[in-house]
């Protein structure tokens, strides 16, 4: 879709643009636990912010599509990751 169109990819599916915030989460995740760096965790913090935002808004959307629970599932994992990770930061 070109800048001129009235609504966003984003607005026509939620299920697929949370899909993809979850795999850029991923990747920002797994960055911070392999390097556990204060920048790379912050990274991986407002990435997951991204994707709650996104499954709200396939939540909001009823969108009822197998990905969005399965996804959800793996943000909330990633975010025990992280803050694993923080906590081991904490430490040192």
């Amino acid at each position: 879709m070109g800048k001129d169109s009235e609504t966003s990819w984003k607005q026509d599916h939620p299920s697929n643009f949370f899909s993809n915030s979850v795999q850029k989460a991923d990747r920002a995740v797994k960055q911070a636990m392999s390097h556990p760096e204060e920048i790379a965790v912050e990274h991986a913090f407002n990435s997951i912010s991204r994707a709650e935002k996104a499954y709200a808004n396939a939540e909001q959307h009823n969108e009822n599509m197998d990905a969005v629970p399965q996804n959800k599932e793996k943000l909330d994992t990633m975010k025990q990751q992280l803050n694993e990770v923080r906590g081991i930061m904490d430490e040192q």
